[in-house]
């Protein structure tokens, strides 16, 4: 009996209790799984009974995936915001160490209220545990490395050593690349030396601007919806808006957050369970993506620091075409609106997402399998077509639309289109944490959304009116009227005015169904 109680209790680390959980919910007999880990009956059911606690861990990462007990630390909220700085730097590949945790703790401590905490090297061990850091020791010159960015010896190790273990499951189509940019909506054509190289970092141009997240495949055979990011979680020109053909969130600086990188994520992982697929996503370290949840579908690969320019494919021309093809589509409303003699030239929120998400969906797959190859992910391969050829009659067409619109708009001479597509490259698209901004989180959390607040760039313009679906389909008769007394319409625009038609008689005859089945039974 002695033995018996003298017997040491068994500890299970986080990351062993939720392959207990897995292994049940693969399919496996409960009896037999238990026997697997060596754990009891009644062990395996508590597991099973506390495993939404588990993945609230895992999903916030708040715990190391080695920690044995989940007790919350004696200052939580000192704990919540050295975590919070220490992801941000380790985001970056800055070096810490111990003694430099200990100096921040103390800063945070003070903002917060707390006179007595000490930094102790026995705190330190404590917060190392419960977060599963290792501080490991860097020798000058890997620091010096680390710091200073990757030259082209660290690319070419990486295209031969790590993307290669990376991408050797996966199938061209299965490989996805992940990015943001910053857009000015708004800018026209005469101002863009007055924003060329902001950062905008605050102040009118922030209301001014959008974030958007693009996200497509290898092969160039699937691009996925974008996500927007702008200021205003109810901007007036988007009220009686149900669709969108994009996802649209809100944050105080319409920049992208670790929250909604990892929302959209998180729906991303659902379709691909939903598909049964698996994929490959790459993206950058980027504030916003340092801190995943926990996925099942997707395997996350970090481009190395400071080498997206030369290695992430949307760097490498997609962004850049879809710019010029939003820039183009702005040009034509701008010329188009001087000719109807209208006073307002600048495009409303609504007017952008629909113009960013129609460039986004023209860019061509060749394009992206380019832009692919060019970041040697996947191999060159030789086209039936010149894409130089193929390129020039567009871009004639642009330069003439270019050069029309800044004439009429007195653009200075040393101003070229280009410059105008590249106007907004440099705006910043997440955030950088500060101590201050720490503090707030711990404190009240951060409010990003500005609910039932207007972007000041749209309080001029009136409320969209409410169409009716009969005015809809109206519409689409008086637009098949004109283009039938147009000359070598293709084939594929009548096509697309068909869907449309369809689409919106199948909407009325529903409505009409509906209606009467309503009536029908108001009167039994």
């Amino acid at each position: 009996m002695a033995n018996k109680g003298n017997k040491k209790r068994r500890q299970f680390s986080l990351e062993e209790k939720m392959k207990v959980v897995e292994a049940v919910d693969s399919g496996k007999r409960k009896g037999d799984v238990a026997k697997e880990f060596g754990i009891t009956p009644s062990t395996l059911s508590t597991f099973l009974k506390d495993r939404a606690k588990f993945e609230e861990k895992v999903r916030e990462a708040s715990v190391g995936p080695q920690r044995k007990r989940m007790r919350n630390a004696l200052y939580d909220d000192i704990d919540k915001a050295v975590f919070a700085w220490f992801r941000e730097i380790h985001a970056k590949n800055i070096l810490v160490t111990g003694s430099v945790i200990r100096k921040k703790a103390l800063n945070l401590a003070n903002m917060l209220g707390y006179d007595n905490f000490q930094a102790s090297v026995g705190w330190l061990n404590r917060f190392r545990d419960r977060h599963g850091i290792a501080l490991k020791a860097v020798c000058r010159e890997d620091s010096d490395r680390l710091m200073n960015g990757l030259g082209i010896d660290k690319v070419n190790e990486w295209h031969a050593g790590e993307i290669i273990k990376l991408i050797a499951d996966y199938s061209p189509d299965d490989i996805f690349n992940a990015d943001e940019t910053g857009v000015f909506f708004q800018l026209l054509p005469q101002h863009t030396l007055a924003a060329k190289g902001d950062h905008c970092r605050g102040g009118k141009k922030a209301k001014q601007r959008l974030t958007a997240l693009f996200c497509c495949n290898a092969s160039g055979t699937e691009k996925m919806r974008p996500l927007i990011v702008g200021r205003s979680a109810n901007p007036r020109c988007l009220k009686n808006v149900h669709s969108l053909p994009c996802d649209y969130r809100a944050n105080r600086w319409a920049w992208m957050t670790q929250d909604l990188f990892n929302e959209w994520l998180m729906q991303v992982d659902a379709r691909m369970k939903r598909a049964e697929r698996r994929i490959l996503l790459l993206i950058d370290n980027c504030s916003a993506h340092n801190m995943l949840p926990r996925l099942e579908r997707i395997q996350v690969g970090y481009l190395p620091s400071n080498c997206t320019a030369v290695l992430q494919p949307l760097n490498l021309g997609i962004i850049h075409t879809m710019k010029v093809l939003y820039r183009s589509h702005l040009l034509k409303q701008i010329l188009l609106k001087r000719h109807s003699s209208e006073d307002q030239e600048k495009v409303d929120m609504r007017q952008a997402i629909d113009m960013i998400a129609a460039a986004w969906w023209s860019v061509k797959q060749s394009t992206v399998v380019r832009c692919w190859q060019k970041a040697g992910i996947i191999p060159m391969e030789l086209t039936d077509s010149s894409p130089e050829a193929a390129a020039s009659e567009p871009e004639i067409a642009t330069e003439e639309l270019w050069h029309s619109v800044a004439i009429a708009t007195c653009v200075p001479n040393e101003i070229n289109f280009q410059d105008f597509v590249t106007a907004d490259d440099d705006l910043i698209i997440s955030q950088d944490l500060m101590d201050t901004e720490v503090i707030q989180g711990m404190e009240a959390g951060e409010n990003t959304d500005e609910a039932g607040s207007e972007d000041e760039g749209e309080a001029s313009s009136p409320q969209q009116p409410k169409i009716t679906i009969t005015e809809a389909i109206s519409s689409v008769q008086k637009l098949r009227q004109f283009l039938s007394t147009c000359a070598g319409v293709p084939d594929a625009v009548f096509g697309q005015l068909n869907g449309i038609d369809e689409y919106l008689m199948r909407k009325v005859t529903q409505t009409l169904v509906d209606s009467k089945i309503t009536d029908f039974l108001q009167t039994k």
